[in-house]
């Protein structure tokens, strides 16, 4: 019984501290900034069913054939907007992680700082410090840092970055739109780097998920192809 009662102080103990911790007002506004975030993106998967794209215009109070022709310039906006506010936050609290503002409220600085690819070079050191301490999944850091180095042109580490450009076919003629993994620093190794990462798929299998079949390439190899 006085181990039961033991427990069950513990137990209040650690959900006020918790309740505590957690700054609910911030909380709501990183959850409100994460949906903004990713609906337009999850408007133009290909895995979106209609059903859900008609759900989404009535979420976003916008017409399905303005969102269908004007997505693409929307979405520079709505990033641009929320990294202003994102980097506010940044500003007053620091990384806003796991125990500040819980899940998934933590991740929403990353993802508006990964779809702002300017701003990377300058918050990329805060993330990987905020992912090393436990304050967000380390992948997430690990997706940033290929970001980081696939812009600069620069081999990537762990296989996260998808690039693509229409070529002309040499034999057809015909203009056709090229999508590859950028290359990849000691791609042997990638599924090694991947696995202690976090990431719970392989370079080939989030290749496939992406519509494409992964394939190894230099930047040269690139180059000849693009060129």
């Amino acid at each position: 019984m006085k181990i039961f009662s033991t427990l069950l102080i513990l137990f209040t103990i650690q959900t006020c501290c918790s309740q505590t911790t957690i700054n609910q007002e911030l909380k709501s506004e990183l959850e409100e900034l994460l949906v903004s975030d990713q609906i337009y993106r999850e408007y133009i998967d290909n895995a979106t069913s209609d059903e859900r794209r008609k759900e989404i215009c009535l979420l976003t109070k916008l017409e399905p054939e303005y969102l269908r022709q004007h997505i693409f310039e929307i979405l520079p906006k709505v990033d641009s907007a929320n990294f202003s506010k994102i980097e506010k936050i940044i500003s007053k609290y620091g990384y806003p992680g796991k125990t500040l503002v819980g899940e998934p409220a933590n991740t929403t600085a990353f993802y508006i700082i990964q779809h702002n690819p300017e701003k990377i070079p300058y918050y990329y050191p805060l993330i990987n410090k905020a992912a090393k301490k436990g304050e967000l999944p380390f992948y997430l850091s690990a997706m940033m840092l290929d970001r980081k180095l696939v812009n600069a042109e620069k081999e990537q580490i762990y296989g996260t970055q998808v690039l693509g450009k229409t070529i002309r076919n040499k034999e057809t003629g015909q203009d056709e739109y090229f999508v590859y993994v950028a290359p990849i620093s000691n791609a042997k190794q990638v599924n090694k780097r991947r696995k202690k990462a976090g990431f719970d798929s392989t370079v080939e299998e989030n290749a496939k998920r992406l519509g494409i079949a992964y394939k190894s390439y230099t930047y040269a190899e690139i180059n000849k192809i693009l060129n």
